[in-house]
């Protein structure tokens, strides 16, 4: 549905460079990266909104590169919201149509079936300005989608929103999603929003693409050093490999199998690594001892840095996976990782 081949846009002293991306018809796409890395120049290159200096991008079997953004076929919703402030509820679901020509009948239907999906029948004769965050958002959206974009592209849609609200349009946008024929490509820096949302991710950085795949993939087999640390791979080691095994410092450390190609680094998710003071070798575990250096309760989970033979592991484990003990209390400890979880790249 979305097409971009060799895509350069230069702004003042930003550019991007070579951008090439796919994104199917009625697909939800996430494009990630930290702020400052390119995501709303690529979205607003999208939509026609800056100029671009070579490149194409299509939608559907349309070349659309030099077509106004009116005749796109795109909506677009900012962080922000960009509601008409002394327009109602209703009145700004209703705007598009004045440049769009749908019929009647297909106009009350959608309307009725955007205020239903998105809960916002009781709040229809409001002015924005006696909106929640939440309430501006399900707004923003019933208002792009009213003209049944092609596309419809989001800029940061959830990351002004207090974490209640940030739930309710997150699960608001999913519903959506499954209920529309419009693609959707979003724009966020929050890895947790693009795993509930997107089935394909790339991810950005100072305008060009890292990586894009499916976006587990992305999480859990990251390509680049800038990746592995943005998906919060939290334990990213330099390495040697010596067929079945990684050097890391002092550790030699088992692996699945022998590792093909040269790689330069050894990874594994926090969530993977089990901190524990048993030494009993599981699932084809070699536990290594180590130091406590950190703990942190977080409320449901604690973050735990153990440090061995100079080497730090950092774990996320729940609560529950200590029972009566607390880890705070422990000086030393065994570090457990299933050879299965370890990435090299």
């Amino acid at each position: 549905m979305i097409r971009i081949e060799g895509l350069n846009v230069r702004l003042s002293d930003f550019q991007l460079r070579d951008i090439h991306l796919a994104v199917e018809k009625n697909g939800f796409f996430a494009l990630m990266g930290p702020t400052g890395a390119g995501k709303t120049v690529l979205l607003e290159a999208i939509a026609g909104l800056v100029p671009i200096q070579s490149g194409r991008i299509c939608i559907g079997d349309r070349e659309v590169t030099g077509l106004p953004p009116e005749k796109r076929g795109i909506g677009i919703v900012y962080q922000d919201h960009a509601l008409f402030p002394h327009q109602t509820v209703w009145d700004n679901i209703r705007y598009g149509l004045h440049f769009h020509k749908v019929r009647h009948d297909d106009a009350v239907k959608r309307s009725e079936r955007l205020i239903d999906l998105l809960q916002i029948s009781h709040i229809l004769k409001r002015l924005p300005v006696h909106l929640s965050g939440g309430e501006k958002q399900r707004v923003a959206l019933a208002r792009a989608l009213m003209v049944a974009p092609e596309v419809l592209l989001l800029d940061e849609p959830l990351s002004a929103l207090d974490p209640n609200f940030r739930e309710e349009v997150r699960d608001s946008l999913k519903d959506l999603h499954k209920s529309s024929n419009t693609t959707f490509l979003m724009v966020t820096h929050d890895f947790s929003d693009a795993l509930f949302l997107a089935e394909r991710a790339a991810v950005i950085n100072q305008g060009r693409i890292e990586q894009n795949g499916e976006t587990m993939d992305v999480f859990r087999h990251p390509t680049s050093l800038f990746t592995a640390e943005f998906v919060g791979m939290k334990n990213v080691f330099p390495a040697m490999f010596e067929g079945a095994r990684a050097v890391v410092g002092h550790l030699k450390i088992e692996l699945s199998a022998p590792v093909e190609g040269p790689k330069r680094y050894l990874s594994v998710r926090p969530e993977d690594v089990v901190i524990s003071r048993e030494s009993a070798s599981t699932n084809g575990c070699t536990p290594l001892k180590g130091e406590i250096k950190r703990v942190v309760d977080h409320g449901f989970y604690f973050s735990i840095s153990v440090k061995t033979r100079g080497v730090i592991f950092q774990s996320l484990m729940p609560k529950s996976m200590f029972l009566d003990t607390d880890p705070r209390d422990w000086k030393e400890a065994y570090v457990h990782v299933r050879p299965s979880t370890l990435h090299m790249f």
